[in-house]
C-alpha cells in the first residue's frame, strides 16, 4: 500500500498525537518569558456533535468526570459552524502566603486531554476538531490551537473586526517551535473566532 501511496504522490495520513498537548505547559513558560503572555487558565476542545442519546450520554460523563471533587465547573458554548465548544476553567491555585498565581496549565492540560481521549476512546475521533488554550498579555489574546487530525498546533492571535494579529502568531510560532510540533502549512492555520479560552 505504501509503495501505491508514493507512486501516485500521497501522504500517509497524519495521526493524532494526544500526548502532544502535555507539551502546553512547557509552550507556556516559554510564551512568558519571550513575549509576556500568560495562560488565561480557559481552555476548550471542539467537536460536532452526533445525534443520539450514546453520545449525549457520553458528553454528561465526560462533565461528570471533570467536575468530580473540587473541579471547576465544564461550560458548553456552540458555536454558528454546528460545531460544540466544551470549556474547562482551571483555578488559580494560591501560594501559602495566599497570594493568587498563574492558573494550573497542567491541570487544564490534563482536563483536556481526558475529554479528548475519552471521545477518541469510544469511537468519537472523527467528531474532534480542535482544542485551544487562551493567553493573554494583559492587552492581546492568543490561542495555541491543537488540530486534532494533524497533531500539530498553531497560535491565532484575534484583533477587532474579524481581523488577525500576523505579527503576533508569527512571533509566537518562532518562540513555541522548541516545545509543540507546529502545522507547517499555514493555510490551515484557520481563524476560530469567538472560540471560548480568547
Amino acid at each position: 500500500m505504501s509503495f501505491w501511496r508514493a507512486l501516485l504522490g500521497r501522504s500517509e495520513p497524519v495521526r493524532p498525537d494526544l500526548d502532544a498537548l502535555f507539551g502546553l505547559p512547557s509552550a507556556a513558560v516559554t510564551l512568558r518569558a519571550a513575549a509576556g503572555f500568560r495562560p488565561t487558565g480557559t481552555g476548550s476542545v471542539a467537536f460536532r456533535p452526533t445525534e443520539g442519546a450514546a453520545f449525549a450520554d457520553l458528553e454528561k460523563d465526560i462533565t461528570a468526570l471533570l467536575e468530580a471533587g473540587d473541579g471547576p465547573p465544564v461550560g458548553q458554548v456552540a458555536d454558528e459552524y454546528g460545531y460544540t465548544w466544551l470549556v474547562v476553567r482551571s483555578d488559580h491555585p494560591p501560594t501559602e502566603q495566599g497570594e493568587v498565581t498563574d492558573p494550573d496549565i497542567t491541570g487544564l492540560v490534563t482536563s483536556l486531554h481526558a475529554v479528548n481521549s475519552t471521545l477518541e476512546e469510544n469511537g468519537y475521533g472523527p467528531s474532534l476538531l480542535c482544542s485551544l488554550v487562551g493567553f493573554t498579555d494583559g492587552r492581546r489574546s492568543l490561542g495555541l490551537v491543537y488540530l486534532y487530525k494533524r497533531g500539530t498546533f498553531y497560535p491565532f492571535a484575534p484583533l477587532p473586526g474579524q481581523r488577525r494579529d500576523n505579527a503576533l502568531e508569527l512571533q509566537a510560532e518562532a518562540a513555541i517551535g522548541g516545545d509543540l510540533p507546529l502545522e507547517s502549512d499555514r493555510s490551515r492555520w484557520f481563524p476560530v473566532y469567538g472560540a471560548p479560552g480568547l
